[in-house]
């Protein structure tokens, strides 16, 4: 699950006003807005669309190293940088273009990273090609359901799984870059395909019913 720092807690008065509700939540959404938002509406909630699918490996992958705030703070810069994470287009980029994105001060430029992406934009049509859709492969994992946990306390959530490690073995037999066992679980969290919200939390509850 995401990572912070003690710098990513200073909000001001009028944010503090604005997340004063009666909602429970995991305790890492803390009280900064846009980890809020992303807790609220997005992590743990499934999906099935490819392309969000291309853009949340390629995000979880930028993370490497670094704080989920950070992604965050970039994803729109990373949206327009990257076409709008529309594989067909990524897979075409060429070392032209690739320069242009490490000139981006907008995103996270990491020629590993960047090229990576790249890299997976090709693997990730293969994959379609092969399977129909990435959604379709992707989700054969959990036979096309979310696993659906019952953690009580965020330091019981793990790290990887055997399933993270088996679908992070198989993307690297295809050729995809930057996705080890624990990447590609934080990829499985933020799609929906574990529920991974602690009991209490009020996603938990929605996702489950």
């Amino acid at each position: 699950f995401p990572t912070r720092r003690s710098s990513d807690l200073k909000i001001n008065q009028t944010e503090r006003k604005y997340l004063m509700c009666e909602k429970k939540r995991c305790s890492w959404a803390g009280d900064i807005p846009i980890y809020i938002d992303y807790h609220d509406n997005e992590w743990g909630r499934p999906v099935h669309d490819d392309n969000k699918l291309f853009e949340m490996l390629i995000l979880e992958g930028m993370q490497a190293g670094l704080n989920w705030i950070t992604v965050l703070k970039k994803r729109e810069a990373f949206r327009e940088a990257f076409d709008g994470f529309a594989p067909d287009k990524v897979a075409l980029y060429g070392e032209k273009k690739i320069q242009g994105l490490l000139a981006n001060e907008g995103i996270i430029r990491n020629r590993l990273k960047v090229n990576a992406a790249v890299t997976n934009a090709r693997a990730f049509l293969e994959v379609q090609e092969k399977y129909g859709s990435f959604d379709k492969f992707i989700w054969s994992y959990v036979d096309y359901t979310p696993v659906k946990n019952h953690w009580e306390k965020m330091e019981e959530i793990p790290a990887t799984t055997p399933i993270s490690d088996q679908i992070s073995k198989d993307l690297k037999k295809m050729g995809f870059k930057f996705v080890g066992s624990t990447i590609i679980y934080a990829f499985m969290q933020a799609t929906g395909m574990v529920n991974d919200h602690v009991t209490d939390c009020f996603v938990y509850q929605e996702e489950i019913e």
